[in-house]
């Protein structure tokens, strides 16, 4: 019987192989200019970063295990793809969402542990808390977190160990890569992973605010320049919490369809393009960094931290 090809999303695996090649590219050109070679790499681990996303979502095909293959070379070192996968998943539970302890890509404290960090402390993750500091300082602080408790965590649960043993297979395959193929170095290739870091954090920084109601914690930002298609349409957020096994290519119609909808539902929480972002947020926070409604909790639950 012949496969129905009218199931294969098309525009997503073009995006694959494009990404792939700008990947290449930008890794196999450090002789001939440093400054873009860096550029390129970190733009398309960016972007394999929003396509492990379009994966762990059933997309481009419905076979899970097919998905995986197509991305689970973690172009980004730090990140293992079910790890990801996991913990994502685990983020789509909106009840949870902006919960410092139960939703794993949080970004708020509890009260409690805001109280008991130093006042250094206290003042990066201020500086943290506004665009050009989750830019700079987020990838550092978010991946230091990730890992700690990744590694906290590993002893309960052998799926972590898992996830990071079939990680490893997946950095050999880089190194031989940069060692074999390119002439970029370690420490360049590092930049890369920060830049795209640091990309995948301008989406980041406000998809989610406290609310009393989970349904209006969700941004939807109306953007359709690169940024949109670096993040796969992502920045049309509340749809995709929403939607979230519809393909990132048709989110942008389906919320034009029934915009007055998804902003009812997500109470107006808006942005018109990331341009308003920076303009707003760059050098400004949007949230305090202890969580603003919070209620004290006598047990919290270990969490993850992406």
């Amino acid at each position: 019987m012949m496969r129905d090809t009218s199931q294969i999303e098309w525009p997503t695996l073009l995006v694959l192989v494009l990404t792939y090649l700008v990947w290449a590219t930008g890794t196999m050109i450090w002789h001939d200019s440093a400054v873009l070679s860096v550029i390129l790499t970190g733009v398309a681990i960016a972007q394999h970063s929003s396509l492990q996303h379009e994966a762990l979502h059933g997309h481009p095909f419905k076979n899970p295990a097919v998905n995986e293959a197509l991305v689970f070379p973690s172009l980004s070192v730090f990140i293992p793809y079910r790890r990801f996968r996991d913990t994502h998943l685990q983020h789509h539970f909106d009840p949870a969402l902006t919960d410092p302890y139960d939703d794993p890509e949080s970004n708020f404290l509890s009260p409690e542990d805001w109280a008991q960090l130093s006042r250094p402390a206290q003042g990066l993750m201020r500086l943290n808390n506004t665009l050009a500091g989750r830019m700079i300082f987020g990838p550092i602080l978010g991946t230091a977190a990730f890992i700690r408790n990744d590694l906290a965590q590993m002893s309960r649960d052998r799926r972590i160990a898992q996830a990071w043993a079939l990680h490893a297979a997946g950095l050999v395959m880089l190194l031989a890569w940069l060692m074999l193929w390119t002439e970029m170095p370690f420490w360049a290739y590092l930049l890369a992973v920060h830049l795209g870091f640091a990309l995948l954090r301008i989406r980041t920084f406000l998809e989610h605010r406290a609310h009393d109601s989970a349904r209006a914690r969700t941004v939807v930002v109306e953007d359709r320049g690169p940024l949109s298609l670096l993040f796969l349409n992502n920045n049309y957020h509340v749809v995709h919490h929403m939607h979230p096994t519809v393909a990132w290519y048709r989110l942008p119609a389906l919320y034009a369809e029934r915009r007055a909808h998804f902003l009812r539902r997500n109470d107006g929480y808006i942005y018109p393009s990331y341009a308003e972002v920076f303009r707003r947020h760059l050098w400004r926070a949007k949230d305090t960094v202890p969580h603003p409604i919070w209620p004290v909790r006598k047990s919290p639950l270990p969490k993850d931290d992406a």
